[in-house]
């Protein structure tokens, strides 16, 4: 049993109070970044500690919103947390460099040590530990290795022997991300296992694993009792796509596969808003978009963002569940019902701000959209 920190040596009393404080993100929103890694060619490490000290507090496969300025706009994007809540002092995330991609780019040819920048967060679902299991298929591709990574992490620091195939997808052997640790997590526990599938062998002519991609076959030789295992997949949507198509082919019991993704795109087929009764068309309340011009009908039920896709608005968002804070947006007028997961704060929501994606109205509106 713990002492009462009174009960203490009194240098060692004055310790303990001298613990840092849990991170709150509203109290520390602004985090410093105090390191950069290079993981592969376009992917990259950033560790971030907050402006005080303070001990970091998520679980593990959750994500942060980074908030940035670029070329003079607000900019929202998500970013799983790829360390360890084990090791509270910082919290890191790491970014693969898209081309054309606004952020990843910023990130990369920008985002340098002492360098700040505020996040919002921590929030999401996606974590082995909210799905506890006998044994785990952990399957990712290309960046989607960050929350997996986390898991991984963590249960190495526990010293949990966990039972893991960890399964992750790459262009080529030089681009597999956190190649080198994974081979030393592998190496200190037996119940944690490898393996790795690249498209092609690129620099490394005597690679001996297998090159393509992931299939049924493969998955059944990698891990035969996949069946058997709790899933977790995270990578481009395409892969992922890919991977319930092997897992329904297999009948695989869909009820233990979770997955995590974030779409940044703006309004297209894939987002196509629910639709509305014609019946219904004529209720509801008019929201006037002030930056477009476009005034729409919001039907009852209906969400600000789906009106606005379904006008052909292109309004970006990514969780389309009030928890990345993506779609933030000024209401100039009018009152909404807006049901969040914490990706806004509530200062932000008394200044005037409101998350489009799971506000519906309650009057007419203007928003400064």
């Amino acid at each position: 049993m713990n002492a009462p920190i009174d009960s203490l040596e009194p240098r060692a009393a004055d310790a303990w109070r001298r613990l840092p404080p849990l991170w709150d993100a509203d109290e520390d929103e602004v985090l410093v970044c105090c390191q950069r890694r290079q993981e592969t060619d376009d992917v990259a490490t950033f560790v971030f500690r907050a402006q005080r000290p303070v001990l970091f507090r998520f679980v593990p496969g959750q994500f942060i919103t980074l908030e940035l300025e670029i070329d003079g706009e607000t900019v929202n994007r998500c970013y799983t947390i790829s360390s360890a809540p084990t090791r509270p002092d910082t919290l890191s995330i790491t970014v693969k460099r898209v081309p054309g991609g606004k952020v990843s780019n910023w990130l990369h040819d920008r985002l340098q040590p002492g360098m700040s920048l505020r996040v919002l967060g921590p929030a999401g679902e996606f974590c082995a530990d909210l799905h506890p299991a006998a044994k785990y298929l952990f399957l990712s591709g290309g960046s989607g290795v960050t929350p997996l990574m986390s898991m991984s992490r963590s249960t190495h620091d526990r010293g949990e022997d966990s039972d893991i195939v960890f399964v992750h997808s790459a262009r080529t052997p030089r681009d597999i991300i956190f190649r080198r640790e994974l081979g030393v997590l592998a190496a200190s526990r037996p119940g944690f296992r490898t393996a790795f599938v690249c498209e092609r062998r690129g620099d490394e002519a005597d690679w001996a694993a297998p090159t393509g991609y992931l299939d049924l076959p493969l998955l059944a030789r990698i891990a035969p009792d996949f069946a058997e295992r709790e899933i977790f997949c995270c990578g481009p949507e395409p892969y992922m796509a890919a991977v319930r198509a092997l897992l329904a082919e297999a009948g695989f019991d869909m009820r233990r596969y979770h997955e995590e993704s974030f779409n940044f795109a703006v309004a297209d087929e894939a987002d196509a808003p629910v639709e509305v009764p014609a019946g219904e068309a004529a209720e509801g309340h008019a929201v006037e978009f002030a930056q477009s011009g476009v005034t729409v009908r919001c039907a009852p039920g209906q969400s600000l963002l789906e009106a606005a896709r379904a006008a052909g608005l292109r309004m970006p968002s990514s969780c389309a569940k009030g928890v990345c804070g993506t779609c933030k947006s000024r209401l100039v007028s009018g009152q909404v019902d807006m049901k969040h997961g914490g990706g806004i704060r509530q200062r932000e929501i008394d200044q005037g701000l409101i998350l489009p994606c799971c506000s519906t109205p309650l009057t007419d509106l203007i928003v400064d959209r």
